[in-house]
């Protein structure tokens, strides 16, 4: 024995002989513990040395938990117990529950999840007896297992057993990054009672083979009757198919009512038919290129297309729901928890007990997306949580043609993103269907208890290409070597129960050509199929009602002076020891002012009335954004706070016991994953008035891929309507290029076929009549607002009670300045701010001969209108386009062609504006205000 290891000895003798240190004294030396991890140089030199030999537990709770229990066994043990071999014994003691604690932390690495064993994972130092100064003279040596389910004490060799079972087998679980003690003890005891490996009867075991047998036969199935045609097989990773059975029916019985799915489209197909219940004829129908939606509609590919059914469970019928998708794979993802927490909503399930969301993943795009981080910062958010999502991730080991991790990530894992929010991750071997059956009912459970998110990487392999007509071996030869010798999930798992006797080789054989015969009459393949109960039929939204209208649709937005002002009066009581902010009283002030008629009304009163006109008139209000309560540029203020004690109060939550939800939402600093779940929460909330706010209207850019593939184009690929509203502010007031331009020409290259919806209300009426359009008419269409910044309390920009209580949004604003129409020579036409440059202009040079008709709607273009408006000038022949964005930018481009649909053949058209620009604006006050007065100076003299 060395004489440090002497020392050490005599230490521990002294202190466990000691009568100060006895039993009742363990606090004593829990706190010297303590105080040697925050600080070695705090506590005697003696002790040093004895601490130095335990292990570095880093903070972890279950480290500390079980050193600590070693401590009191140390205290409390006789005094006769100080000799040296004791002492090594409890050494070793300590060493066996750091053993056990790495094979928490770090056994996953040595899993043996890959079924292409392509990557070793033998060599885990952490793992071995050696490093814990271990060796297999201890195997038969009985030690205290600590925490260890199963038993209190156990031969070494047994408890390593026991480890490698649990924690190196077809499962790998990573949870030892959970701050939450709780739940990692509740894993632990669930992982390690049963080592991953739960004995399931033989009724379990049929049925896994029996929905594996239907993943492979459906590929199979498609792939020699449509030989060549695109379908993003499942191959590979077949055990996706009984996973998703096995979590519907568990979710099921646990009480979910609702799941909605989200995927990519690897697999989308077999889903499709296999789970969601599509019957395979109109499958076929879709390969051989016919439309199910119709001919108003584009239609999409098959394997973007979504559906929904209701399934049988133990515990009630299920209704599930695919969401539809674009190929920008993760993107669905936010657009899933938007449509689920609309369906919560609309349950008032605020625990997540009904409504389930279950996202599947691609690896590559896991680890490479960034909206992926963007859902995960929101799934505990107050404005965005669903309760927790099962994630799973088809782990194809490959993205595109790059496999090399290096190229793929700097993660170890693809799954590593999800510790941001201490989700648990259940890495298990595809090629294992009872493991992955394992691993499917912790996910639920742990969901279930503890309403957070989950992960399943599903390890498997990409038997084809990225698609059906690619080449992989020509990039990957050694994976594709190893994939073609490889038997499929089915054939080894089927062997593997003919051997324990569970079934028989024709059992097995009759189950390919029972599913078989069934592809070839076309008929359902998914056995739980069935029918929504009554009891459920109410939380089904009837969209029937909103198709058949058009935008022309009349109808009345008014709301009278006298309801109103009541509304106003109700908003301006606050609640007793209330202090507001002097500029935020002022508002609320001067909003009371607005409602006596002492005041003219602003963009701000004229906004919160329609909101409160609207609840009062049950229909709720979802408004969300950077900024949203107080509003990016100060005129909002639908959330006060109290100076006092920083209490909020939303005076729009208490204007009538029997009135519809308000919620309004300051985001989290996103546009990509906050828009698009705002986009999933309309397409399953008609009712909802649902506005997304960008702080500025530049910013919205950064959701770009949703207003393309969503927003602007959902209803003619899918069919799938929605009202959602974007408030974009926009403006050119001199603060360069990204605080200025909306894009408003991107919104309009977008717009045909009546998708949409682009306003730019140049007054505070306008914008009351508007949004109440939105939400009370029968027509459903992305309504995209150009905002005002500088309008919001410009002294032209108001109007009176009467234009709130009478009329309605106007599409065209003519001239109510011009008196006599007839001497009217140029037209000036504009849309928002500028026309009030264009308005002082007039009255600085008194020019009688200029009208100035505003378009308030961009489109659908009103020609009617407009040309309704144009023909009342007679004896103008020039017409004038005028705007503040460059030329290439702005509405010039896609309005002048139906600008000039309304002019008479003598009438020229004329542009004036900003020249042609890369950038937005320009960064320079000065040349801001030279432009600025260029432009208008054209548009009067051009």
């Amino acid at each position: 024995m060395s004489s440090k290891t002497s020392e050490t000895a005599r230490s521990m003798a002294a202190f466990t002989a000691s009568a100060y240190l006895d039993g009742g004294n363990a606090a004593y030396l829990e706190s010297l513990y303590e105080n040697y991890l925050s600080d070695p140089n705090s506590v005697a030199a003696e002790w040093r040395d004895v601490f130095k030999q335990l292990p570095a537990v880093n903070g972890y709770e279950q480290a500390h938990a079980d050193i600590k229990e070693q401590f009191r066994n140390f205290s409390s043990a006789p005094a006769n117990a100080g000799d040296s071999a004791s002492v090594e014994h409890m050494r070793k003691q300590v060493r066996v529950l750091q053993l056990i604690n790495a094979y928490r932390f770090r056994g996953h690495q040595q899993a043996k999840v890959d079924p292409l064993a392509l990557n070793d994972v033998s060599n885990i130092p952490d793992l071995t007896l050696e490093y814990h100064e271990l060796s297999t003279a201890d195997l038969q040596t009985v030690f205290d297992t600590g925490s260890l389910q199963g038993k209190d004490k156990a031969t070494l060799a047994e408890i390593l057993n026991i480890l490698q079972t649990t924690y190196c087998s077809s499962v790998g679980a990573e949870y030892m990054h959970i701050v939450d003690t709780k739940e990692k003890r509740w894993i632990q005891q669930y992982i390690e009672s049963v080592q991953c490996k739960p004995n399931y009867d033989q009724k379990f075991k049929k049925q896994l083979l029996h929905d594996l047998t239907a993943g492979e036969s459906l590929e199979r199935y498609l792939h020699t009757k449509y030989v060549g045609q695109k379908r993003f097989s499942l191959e590979g990773g077949e055990s996706l198919i009984p996973m998703l059975q096995e979590m519907l029916q568990r979710a099921g019985q646990l009480g979910m009512r609702e799941c909605v799915i989200s995927m990519a489209h690897r697999g989308r197909l077999n889903v499709l038919v296999n789970i969601m219940g599509k019957n395979p004829g109109d499958l076929f129908k879709e390969f051989d290129g016919l439309s199910s939606l119709g001919e108003r509609y584009s239609g999409d590919v098959k394997y973007h297309m979504g559906f929904s059914s209701d399934v049988a469970t133990s515990g009630g019928t299920t209704h599930l729901a695919l969401a539809f998708n674009p190929s920008h794979l993760e993107i669905v993802s936010p657009v899933a928890q938007g449509s689920v927490r609309s369906r919560q909503d609309r349950r008032d399930d605020k625990d997540g007990i009904r409504v389930l969301p279950i996202t599947i993943h691609g690896d590559a795009a896991f680890a490479g997306q960034g909206v992926v981080m963007e859902t995960f910062n929101m799934s505990q958010s107050r404005g965005y949580s669903t309760k927790g999502t099962v994630h799973i991730v088809i782990n194809n080991q490959i993205g595109f043609t790059t496999s090399n991790q290096k190229d793929a990530r700097s993660t170890l894992y693809c799954s590593d993103i999800s510790k941001m929010v201490g989700a648990p991750i259940f890495h298990v071997n595809g090629d294992d269907p009872e493991a992955v059956a394992f691993v499917t009912q912790v996910a639920i459970d742990y969901r279930s208890t503890f309403k957070k998110d989950v992960v399943i990487d599903m390890v498997c392999y990409r038997r084809h290409g990225h698609n059906e007509a690619d080449e992989p071996s020509a990039t990957q030869p050694l994976m594709y070597q190893k994939i073609k010798s490889l038997a499929t999930t089915r054939q080894l798992y089927a062997d593997r129960l003919i051997a324990e006797g569970v079934v028989s080789s024709a059992e097995a054989d009759e189950l390919i050509a029972t599913y078989r015969q069934k592809l070839d009459k076309g008929e359902s393949v998914q056995q739980y199929l069935t029918v929504m109960s009554e009891e459920e039929k109410k939380f089904v939204v009837d969209w029937s009602v909103y198709f058949g209208s058009t935008w022309e649709t009349p109808f009345d937005t008014s709301v009278s002076q006298k309801r109103i002002q009541a509304l106003a009066n109700n908003m301006s009581q606050l609640p007793e020891n209330f202090e507001l902010h002097p500029r935020v009283a002022k508002v609320v002030s001067d909003r009371q002012k607005m409602a006596d008629g002492e005041l003219a009304i602003d963009w701000g009163f004229a906004e919160i009335m329609a909101y409160a006109t609207l609840v009062t008139e049950n229909t709720p209000v979802r408004l969300s954004g950077q900024d949203s309560g107080r509003g990016t540029f100060f005129h909002r203020h639908s959330v006060l706070h109290n100076q006092l004690d920083g209490h909020a109060h939303i005076p729009l939550r208490h204007l009538d016991e029997k009135q519809a939800p308000f919620l309004v939402i300051d985001s989290v600093l996103s546009e990509e994953a906050v828009l698009a779940f705002e986009y999933g929460y309309t397409t399953n909330d008609p009712k909802t008035l649902v506005i997304w706010e960008a702080q500025f209207g530049d910013f919205a850019n950064g959701a770009q891929v949703v207003i393309d593939q969503f927003i602007s184009s959902g209803e003619q690929k899918w069919g799938r309507l929605s009202g959602l509203v974007m408030l974009l502010p926009h403006g050119y007031e001199g603060q360069g290029p990204e605080h200025s331009s909306a894009r408003l020409e991107r919104y309009l290259q977008l717009c045909a076929q009546h998708n949409m919806q682009v306003c730019v209300p140049s007054t505070p009426a306008q914008c009351f009549h508007m949004l109440r359009r939105q939400a009370l008419r029968p027509w459903r269409a992305p309504l995209i607002v150009m905002t005002p910044k500088s309008l919001l309390r410009h002294k032209k920009a108001v109007n009176s009670l009467d234009d709130l209580s009478s009329g309605g949004f106007q599409p065209i604003l003519d001239d109510a300045q011009v008196r006599e129409p007839k001497k009217v020579k140029r037209i000036i036409l504009c849309s928002g701010k500028v026309f009030y440059d264009l308005d002082d202009r007039r009255e600085e040079t008194a020019r009688d001969d200029v009208a100035i008709i505003r378009l308030e709607q961009l489109y659908p273009f009103p020609e009617t209108l407009l040309k309704q408006a144009v023909a009342r000038y007679p004896q103008a022949d020039s017409v004038v386009w005028c705007q503040e964005e460059p030329a290439n930018q702005g509405a010039w481009y896609q309005s002048q062609h139906r600008i000039r649909r309304v002019m008479t053949p003598k009438q020229t058209l004329q542009y004036a504006g900003r020249t042609a620009s890369a950038s937005p604006a320009v960064g320079y006050a000065r040349l801001h205000a030279q432009q600025q007065k260029q432009l208008i100076d054209d548009a009067f003299d051009k």
